[in-house]
């Protein structure tokens, strides 16, 4: 199981997550999403814990809680979808070039 941390400031670390979250458990990952073209974190982030029950409380501790001037959206993380491809075609975007003759 992962934990989906949202809400998150812009400034936020791998490091400042592992002590926020060590509260509740020992934690085994951090996960913080960057922009590819920026670099910044994207505000959210994922967390894995030693076991379920420590992840429980942590959702339940954090979710909703103030911290670092934000308020937490704090639950369990979803199973990405599979994006699968485009329904526009391996082009991407709009294909109007390609169908104009």
């Amino acid at each position: 199981m992962s934990i989906y941390v949202g809400n998150l400031s812009y400034q936020v670390t791998e490091e400042d997550l592992k002590q926020a979250f060590a509260e509740y458990g020992k934690v085994s990952s951090v996960q913080v999403p960057t922009d590819r073209e920026t670099g910044r974190p994207r505000g959210f982030a994922f967390v894995e814990m030693e076991t379920e029950a420590q992840e429980q409380a942590a959702i339940d501790a954090l979710d909703g809680a103030e911290w670092m001037g934000r308020d937490l959206k704090v639950n369990k993380a979803k199973p990405r979808e599979d994006r699968g491809s485009s329904p526009r075609g391996s082009w991407g975007g709009n294909n109007a070039r390609r169908n104009r003759y």
